[in-house]
């Protein structure tokens, strides 16, 4: 058990010392230097605790959803209905009180229309996602159940969830942590931005993005007064437009949705050199906006972003290969961040603000500063005692100690992994725990030597019995922090990294690597006592 190969001794020398260089960046960081920039440098992240930031409370209109869901299936059904053979004529449309209701113009077709919805009502399993019921002989009413109403909301705001990642992730947000809270709210934790508008400006816009033919056929004064033709909606013009204050009325069925979008980025328009977002849509968005195009040329048509209107050009020729140009008065910033929010794609709901905070970085100093002199005072006091006990064995054990310390860093910061004010916590937990098992370890080496064993029989006994316990004990530990990650939400998640990072290390430096340096002492001195 004391028998170390070269080939051993290289590769635990090579992994500790490649962990404990990894380290270094972040030691620099803390302490308030420079680490060169020429060189590789994994840091340790702090989180919005220790580093500041912003965060923000986002809550969802739940009611949103069952206006999608009967937007959706009127569309569905319209289509159904449409191209059955032969069609079945529908008329009267309406999505009031959260029901979709429709009149069929002929009697005798009512049961056909039932049996060619059956298929668009039924959900997944045995649930239905909608009811349908038949009123006044004609009427079909279909209404959304609670079921699916509940298992869109929590779709919805698992997509939204992923789309905050990756619009914070693209303005170089480190680490951000989103959690969702309750069955409707989201909270946001920016480390590092100070602005909270900013962040909140970005990640609030919907960014849902439509392609809709203006309806010719709206009087202006109808129009002016909010009242829509049949088929349409009256939306109106965003503030960065030059038609501010107006409305206009487009066909609300039958557009195009930014679904298909593949890339967004910020430019600017060749003739006017106003800043532009040039927008690339996939094959199928590509084809789709090549037959709107096509089949309506010398027509206008509207660039709806959020539900208002950024401009309404004329179609003077079909768009084809896919690519498109948005102008609506932006400035450079702000085409900038709807590129990055169309990048990220739409919001499936739309998000309200309903609480922002900053936290200021100098509380998260002020942490820092005292978790690093609990750390400097615990680790100065273990040595101490480590070394006054244990004599050699006690160096080694120091040793090892420091050891810890660096490869905890080191594998946080290869990790890019984030320590927040309970992680540092767990941090100092850790190097006060961690040597436990060279106590364990020394202790049991002194017994076997009482019991009259030679000291190299002694050492081996001690090191493999009390490895046993250790590993028991910190398998455990493992465990335990494994479920505090899996079922922990943000510090929690931090809190459990740390600790499983410093079980394995502790466990590592103070069994692996204490065994192998005594063991090259005993065969280099091979003495006939110990001082233990």
């Amino acid at each position: 058990m004391l028998d170390f190969p070269r080939w051993k001794k290289l590769w635990l020398w090579g992994l500790v010392l490649f962990v404990s260089v990894a380290s270094l960046p972040t030691i620099v960081s803390l302490s308030g230097g420079q680490w060169p920039a020429s060189l590789p440098s994994p840091k340790v992240n702090l989180g919005l605790d220790l580093a500041g930031g912003s965060q923000i409370l986002l809550e969802a209109d739940p009611h949103q959803i069952v206006t999608q869901k009967l937007e959706t299936m009127e569309e569905s059904v319209r289509t159904k209905l449409r191209q059955a053979s032969p069609a079945v004529r529908i008329g009267d449309i309406s999505t009031k009180d959260d029901k979709l209701s429709f009149m069929v113009s002929s009697p005798a077709d009512v049961d056909r229309a039932r049996e060619l919805l059956t298929p668009l009502i039924n959900g997944a399993g045995l649930t239905r996602d909608w009811t349908l019921s038949v009123v006044d002989e004609t009427r079909i009413v279909l209404t959304p159940t609670p079921e699916s109403l509940a298992k869109g909301l929590d779709q919805a705001m698992d997509s939204a969830k992923d789309v905050i990642d990756r619009r914070i992730n693209a303005i170089g947000t480190l680490e951000p942590t989103i959690i969702r809270q309750d069955t409707d709210r989201i909270v946001v934790q920016a480390p590092g931005q100070q602005n909270p508008e900013a962040l909140k400006k970005l990640i609030g816009q919907t960014a849902k993005l439509e392609f809709k033919l203006v309806d010719m056929n709206a009087l202006p004064s109808d129009v002016a007064a909010g009242k829509a033709p049949p088929g349409s909606e009256i939306l109106p013009y965003a503030s960065s437009s030059r038609f501010a204050g107006q409305s206009i009325a487009v066909r609300r069925l039958g557009g195009i949705k930014g679904d298909n979008l593949t890339n967004a980025q910020q430019g600017f328009d060749q003739q006017t050199n106003e800043p532009v977002v040039n927008i690339t849509f996939d094959q199928q968005g590509a084809d789709k906006f090549a037959r709107l195009t096509t089949e309506n040329v010398n027509k206008p048509f509207a660039i709806i972003l959020d539900g208002k209107v950024l401009s309404a050009p004329n179609i003077n020729e079909p768009i084809r290969g896919g690519q498109a140009q948005i102008a609506g008065g932006f400035t450079v910033d702000s085409a900038n961040e709807l590129a990055i929010a169309l990048r990220s794609g739409a919001l499936p709901v739309d998000l309200k603000v309903i609480e922002q905070r900053t936290v200021n970085p100098e509380l998260g100093k002020d942490s820092i500063r005292s978790g690093l002199i609990a750390l400097g005072v615990g680790t100065g006091l273990i040595l101490l005692f480590m070394l006054v006990t244990y004599g050699r064995f006690g160096f080694y054990a120091d040793g090892a100690l420091v050891l810890n310390v660096l490869m905890i860093l080191g594998v946080m910061a290869v990790l890019n992994a984030t320590l927040t004010l309970p992680g540092l916590a767990g941090f100092v937990l850790t190097i006060g725990a961690a040597v436990d098992a060279n106590v364990l370890i020394n202790e049991r080496i002194r017994e076997e030597r009482r019991r009259g064993r030679r000291v190299l029989q002694a050492v081996e006994t001690g090191y493999k019995e009390a490895s046993r316990a250790i590993y028991d004990a910190n398998i455990t530990n493992v465990i335990a922090a494994t479920l505090l990650f899996l079922f922990g939400q943000g510090p929690v998640k931090g809190f459990a990294v740390v600790l499983v990072i410093g079980v394995i290390t502790s466990v590592f430096t103070a069994v692996t690597i204490t065994r192998m340096w005594v063991a090259g002492w005993l065969r280099r001195h091979r003495p006939s006592e110990i001082h233990i």
